[in-house]
């Protein structure tokens, strides 16, 4: 059985996603090439690589059998469209999708719009995709690296093992501030915190409480409300710059708090941020009948790494949103591993040839971005709890 990959976008992640592809064992796997809107980008991405660079979607699509999403969300819908109604498979980076305002509206601010026409419009544009996967019979992987982390994969045996009913979960993601240009815009990026960083442990706690369900053979427990309340720290004028900081957000928060009422009675709760240094911060606690877990994403103290000089290390990755490389670190042994990212592009391969749903498949997808945009809605009426629908 083989396998022809195509890529879409050639950003940050887009070389995580083809390094991931050439670790894929079990499955003859070709990296065919790329397509950007940004020609000269996908050029010199490819030719660093030996493929080809795509002209238009259309003929990426003429020549692959699935293929990434690695653009930014408000470009989602449209590629998962086109690519399901070729009869592509799907491997659709998170967030799976947001809302972007009309490229007429010149003065958007996301901080202020109207956040119920932002639910009611992603709500229908999940349907559209919902309608196109299932009507093109595609198979479709959500990347969340976290589900696919070792240590959640443990989690996900745990609960499964012993019958655990989990009480209430806390997660986070957080660092210094995203590193892609484009996300201090909401009519890019379709959001600040809760949809870039927050989307991770959302949809790590999503998951670990459809596996209990399915656990119990009852089916998977879904999330029923949410409350949220959201921030811009360094926007405020108390706010004091040292410059570590990213802090040049034009509409769009760099904190967020998010609750998540289950429809079995039990809660989970979310923090993310860009206001965190020493690279990020990602966990995910379960707090369950019969045990307790930390699963620690990063760090991971597995290696640290003692630098006495600044400029030492220029040329060595220690890990991601560090901002000086002096001192201790914990230094990450490989990343792709522990944050999961091999794990889910092995999964969604096997699963394409194999014809099985993937780990984390669009109804985690769905289901976290509902809760996203609820979440906004509640921010908006400072906390009120807003119910999934």
């Amino acid at each position: 059985m083989s396998m022809r990959i195509g890529l879409t976008g050639c950003g940050f992640i887009s070389t995580y996603h083809y390094d991931c592809l050439k670790r894929v064992y079990g499955v003859d796997t070709e990296v065919v090439g790329v397509f950007d809107v940004v020609r000269g980008k996908a050029e010199t991405f490819a030719s660093e690589r030996g493929m080809r660079a795509f002209s238009s979607l259309s003929d990426l699509l003429d020549n692959v059998d699935a293929v990434t999403v690695g653009t930014p969300p408000a470009t989602h819908e449209s590629i998962i469209l086109q690519a399901a109604e070729a009869g592509k498979h799907v491997m659709c980076e998170k967030p799976l999708i947001g809302y972007a305002p009309d490229p007429g509206e010149t003065d958007f601010n996301g901080l202020l719009a109207p956040k119920e026409p932002m639910r009611d419009a992603v709500y229908q544009s999940l349907d559209r995709i919902e309608r196109a996967v299932h009507h093109n019979d595609i198979r479709f992987c959500y990347f969340e690296n976290l589900i696919y982390s070792p240590s959640l994969q443990k989690e996900r045996e745990v609960i499964e093992k012993t019958g655990a009913q989990v009480l209430r979960m806390l997660g986070e993601e957080s660092h210094r501030g995203n590193h892609a240009a484009y996300s201090s815009q909401w009519k890019y990026a379709c959001g600040g915190s809760l949809i870039s960083t927050g989307s991770h442990p959302i949809g790590a706690l999503l998951y670990l409480k459809r596996i209990e369900g399915f656990a119990r053979g009852d089916g998977p427990i879904k999330p029923a409300g949410v409350s949220a309340r959201i921030q811009c720290l360094t926007r405020k004028g108390s706010y004091k710059d040292k410059g570590f900081l990213r802090s040049d957000y034009q509409d769009v928060e760099d904190y967020a708090w998010i609750h998540i009422d289950f429809e079995d009675e039990t809660v989970g709760d979310v923090i993310t941020g860009a206001t965190v240094l020493g690279g990020i911060y990602d966990y995910v606690e379960v707090f369950a009948n019969n045990h307790r877990s930390r699963c620690r994403m990063n760090p991971v103290d597995t290696l640290d790494v003692y630098n006495p000089d600044a400029t030492g290390f220029d040329q060595v990755y220690l890990e991601y949103g560090l901002t000086t490389n002096k001192g201790w670190s914990h230094a990450v042994t490989d990343e792709y591993w522990v944050m999961g990212y091999q794990q889910e592009m092995q999964d969604a391969v096997a699963s394409f040839t194999m014809n099985r749903k993937p780990i984390a498949d669009l109804d985690v997808a769905v289901d976290t971005t509902k809760v996203i945009y609820s979440a906004y809605l509640s921010a908006e009426r400072e906390g009120a709890k807003v119910l999934l629908g």
